[in-house]
């Protein structure tokens, strides 16, 4: 029997925006006369009782518009964000892509973000050294692992951190569109070691704009609108089948 990698249930997700927050002395005076500058607190709800379950080994794939929750989503199974309700029990080693830059220090290397990175993921130097050579023939960064950070463009940081997380042997893989890294032979690239690690064992959820990226990797689906869940479902073993399914969402 399939064991639960992840567990989402009753989830929900509340924020605080402050708008007009007063920052200094003389404003916070004139607010004393003026309504328009005081300070005014507005409560958005990014996700609404939102339950679901992936078992070990399935990939599912998180669909919806921008602002829908998505990410919101990814980064409280990754422990990033606490769900002001409900509650998320993960089982094994949890690699997010999600944000550029987490776990990453602009001012260090390439080379030391390697051990940064993977030291987060709990990880010991010796450890680290032997998976070194692969983590950076893959990201075809050789030329540049001893430059800063800073130095780096968006999408060598992205190629960094996908090729750090996927060589820490993780059970489970969080992907917020970090599959479109690179030109089209590095996303190949990356496209068969995802396949790669899912035959291995590897759980996956991957947030994506791109219905042929769901279909090809993932089991099943989830569509949120305005953080709630309104439909769900599994992907056919006939891809024809799941392309036509998910033309439709």
């Amino acid at each position: 029997m399939a064991q639960h990698a992840v567990i989402v249930e009753h989830v929900s997700k509340e924020f605080i925006l402050r708008h007009n927050r007063a920052m200094g002395l003389k404003t916070r005076f004139l607010a004393l006369f003026h309504k328009d500058k005081r300070e005014r607190r507005e409560h958005f709800q990014a996700l609404h009782d939102v339950s679901f379950t992936v078992e070990q080994g399935e990939a599912l794939g998180l669909l919806g518009h921008n602002g829908s929750g998505k990410s919101t989503l990814l980064q409280i199974i990754a422990g990033i964000l606490q769900p002001t309700a409900g509650r998320v029990v993960t089982h094994g080693r949890i690699a997010p892509l999600i944000q550029l830059g987490v776990g990453f220090n602009p001012e260090l290397t390439g080379m030391e973000n390697i051990f940064l990175n993977a030291s987060l993921y709990g990880f010991r130097n010796c450890d680290v050294k032997k998976r070194l050579k692969g983590i950076v023939e893959f990201s075809e960064l050789a030329h540049f692992i001893d430059t800063p950070l800073k130095n780096y463009s968006s999408g060598m940081q992205m190629r960094l951190g996908f090729s750090v997380a996927v060589h820490l042997d993780p059970d489970i893989l969080l992907a917020d569109e970090i599959l479109a890294v690179g030109d089209q032979a590095f996303q190949d690239k990356c496209h068969d070691k995802i396949a790669e690690l899912r035959r291995n064992g590897m759980t996956l959820i991957l947030v994506s704009h791109s219905k042929e990226q769901v279909n090809k990797f993932c089991d099943q689906f989830l569509r949120l609108e305005f953080g709630r869940v309104v439909e769900t479902g599994r992907l056919e073993q006939d891809p024809k089948e799941s392309a036509r399914r998910l033309a439709v969402l």
